[in-house]
């Protein structure tokens, strides 16, 4: 991250925008690689090659295009292997949290005054980018945050269809100017304008597609931003940003700042003059964030907008005639992959009393057949992410030992000194166990035994979570019952509860689990904008300001 690099040409082949209404082409989901051909296992390879020579290099903060460092820094380490830095970031104070939300507040104005297909380019530009440095960036996900390699594709690539999606909705709201109704008498119009600045404030588990589409959907609506990465994975945030001004991103547009939550980020939230705030992370932190943004500080003249993803205790319902083998692959994929470390991970697994038995047992076999080592090495299952996650899930193994019947795991693993846990399975947990209601961010998995599908239902319902679920049933009935009862932002039917698709499953949920934001869908660009509505009377008409009903 030096002086920023220049923006690219027409002779670069990136594609650009029609200045038409729609951006041009559907949007389809990027390709996932494959890793059993060998040309691509040798670039993923080589790219770790290239990234580990990069790393524990120092990464400024950036506020309006300038570079700073600090006294105090932040070291992000490779959770595989603690003892190596990825990079060293500076810790930022309330100084510097004043000045980048006043270089947000500088750049809004040209900003939000592009037009629509300038601000579209950006993120088409950057996806394209990305797409040729995909391998680089899958490097970077594996040492930071300790993703094997399908994880760290699937990450990239998400973030390569939010920023194509993400262009091409927001090209479609800025053509929707007419209501749909026209008064008699009037030319009508509704508009969608910026908020103004916001604060972006991402999770590690997804260190760049949510990040990246938490800050691209706010700012291709217009507005600028504050990014504060994780301090787990800002070296990440640091990389995307410097493909942002290869791009051709504007100064101060977005400030990328990693710091602290408890003193960075509350200087963001109680800001007078940020005007949303964007988190996605544990239920405590965005509770804490929605309660500080409800208070009106002095020279604060707007109500915040809060749009917070909090995160789940999902459960996948095993219905008696379902296809054992289907259920058993999409448990385990969903409760282990990635060290169960999603908010959609499937943390509660109600089996039919019928099947219990048999199910139990060929879980317990298939799970016990996870290979766990080495993310760069690409086994399917790795470290957390962190010494305080680590030693919060084996307590609530320990926890567990007092609530069910442990029949896998249940410890850690010693595995060159990384962060390292067995994939863990708990029997005969009651539904109101801890480990049944409490979401643990890891790879415990809670199995309840069910009499039948209506209380199916109820246990998946009780919890103050609603975010995922799926049902894996063969009748119709039982899964239209699902879908009108199970009370989740995302329910799937036979198929597991995680990888959801941008433009396919719109993402968010109910109840303790956010604001059901609905990230990768239509209507998350309206949380970033609001509608102005604008009527000018022609003609001879009667004239409206006469008439006594309407507001």
């Amino acid at each position: 991250m030096n002086a920023p690099a220049a923006k690219l040409s027409p002779s670069d082949n990136i594609p650009t925008v029609n200045t038409g209404a729609h951006a041009p082409g559907a949007f389809r989901n990027e390709p996932f690689i494959n890793f059993h051909d060998a040309a691509n296992r040798r670039a993923m390879e080589e790219a770790l090659e290239r990234v580990r020579e990069r790393l524990g290099h120092e990464y400024p903060i950036v506020i309006g295009g300038e570079r700073i460092k600090t006294q105090e820094k932040i070291a992000s380490r490779n959770p595989a292997w603690p003892s190596v830095i990825v990079g060293i970031h500076q810790e930022p104070d309330l100084a510097h949290a004043e000045q980048a939300v006043q270089a947000a507040l500088a750049a809004f104005p040209a900003w939000s005054a592009k037009p629509m297909v300038e601000r579209a380019e950006l993120l088409l530009r950057s996806a394209a980018i990305l797409r040729k440095r995909k391998f680089e960036f899958c490097a970077w996900l594996i040492v930071e945050v300790g993703k094997n390699w399908a994880e760290a594709d699937a990450d990239v690539g998400e973030t390569i269809d939010f920023l194509e999606f993400y262009a091409r909705e927001a090209m479609k709201l800025d053509a929707a100017t007419t209501p749909p109704i026209q008064f008699p008498g009037e030319r009508n119009q509704l508009r969608y304008i910026p908020l103004g600045v916001g604060a972006v404030i991402p999770p590690w588990n997804f260190p760049l597609a949510i990040m990246a589409g938490m800050t691209m959907a706010a700012i291709v609506c217009g507005n600028t931003v504050v990014l504060k990465p994780s301090v787990d994975a800002p070296t990440i945030a640091a990389h995307f940003y410097a493909l942002l001004e290869e791009a051709g991103l504007s100064e101060g547009v977005v400030n990328l700042c990693a710091g602290s939550g408890p003193v960075f980020g509350n200087a963001l939230v109680e800001h007078p003059q940020v005007r949303f705030i964007s988190f996605t992370g544990s239920k405590k932190v965005g509770l804490e964030i929605h309660e500080k943004a409800a208070r009106r500080r002095e020279g604060q003249i707007f109500i915040k907008r809060t749009v917070l993803e909090l995160g789940g205790k999902d459960a996948i319902i095993v219905d008696v005639d379902c296809d054992i083998d289907a259920a058993i692959e999409g448990v385990v994929a969903s409760a282990f992959g990635f060290s169960g470390q999603k908010c959609s991970a499937c943390s509660r697994a109600i089996v039919d009393e019928h099947i219990y038995d048999e199910f139990l047992e060929r879980l317990v076999e298939k799970a016990r057949a996870i290979r766990i080592g080495d993310p760069a090495e690409n086994f399917y299952m790795g470290p957390v992410i962190s010494e305080t996650a680590y030693r919060r899930v084996l307590d609530y193994i320990t926890v567990g030992k007092t609530e069910g019947r442990l029949v896998l795991g249940g410890e850690a693993v010693n595995c060159g000194g990384g962060y390292y846990i067995a994939p863990t399975i708990f029997a005969d947990v009651a539904p109101t166990a801890r480990i049944a209601q409490e979401e643990i961010f890891g790879p415990v998995l809670a199995v309840i035994k069910s009499s039948g599908f209506a209380e199916s239902l109820h246990i998946a319902n009780d919890t103050e979570y609603g975010l995922t679920g799926a049902v894996y049933s063969q009748s119709r009935d039982r899964l239209e019952w699902a879908g009108d009862e199970f009370h989740v932002g995302n329910l799937y039917f036979n198929r597991k509860c995680t990888g959801a698709m941008v433009g396919a499953h719109p993402f968010g949920g109910f109840n303790m689990s956010g604001t059901d934001s609905k990230a990768g869908g239509a209507d998350y660009l309206l949380l970033f904008t609001q509608a102005k509505s604008i009527a000018e009377k022609i003609g001879t008409a009667p004239d409206a300001d006469n008439q006594c009903k309407g507001l």
